[in-house]
């Protein structure tokens, strides 16, 4: 198996968010809405942005998104988030979602995207973000 194979199986990043996926998140057929897992993706990588920015940030872009698989009410989503950037304003951050099945134990990705987050100030401006730490 390569890397790239291999990346798939495992989540990229680390955890930022938990969540069941209740009977009122799902369609008339029983799958979770499409929408509210992205949302629940964009709390997660808020979480993480928000830390970077040190306040406020704002959702301006989500960049391609493909659903690999339904999820079914009951399942155990995790949310994985990996900073892939962070310039002077605007972080990006991909998303990863991968669910588990309580009965089945299933363990699969559901589907990822990259988020991208602009710090803004109290009037919803554009912010410089502050200086980062990085340890060499």
């Amino acid at each position: 198996m390569n890397k790239q194979e291999t990346d798939y199986l495992l989540p990229q990043g680390d955890i930022a968010l938990q969540i069941t996926a209740l009977p009122y998140n799902t369609n008339g057929f029983g799958d979770i809405y499409g929408g509210w897992l992205v949302s629940q993706m964009d709390i997660a990588g808020t979480s993480v942005a928000a830390k970077i920015a040190k306040g406020r940030v704002a959702t301006v872009a989500i960049d391609q998104m493909s659903f690999l698989v339904p999820v079914a009410v009951g399942s155990q989503l995790s949310f994985y988030t990996e900073t892939l950037s962070v310039g002077r304003s605007s972080i990006q951050i991909r998303v990863e979602a991968w669910s588990e099945g309580l009965i089945t134990d299933d363990w699969r990705k559901v589907t990822e995207a990259v988020f991208v987050f602009v710090a803004i100030d109290s009037s919803g401006r554009t912010r410089a973000l502050p200086e980062q730490n990085t340890l060499a």
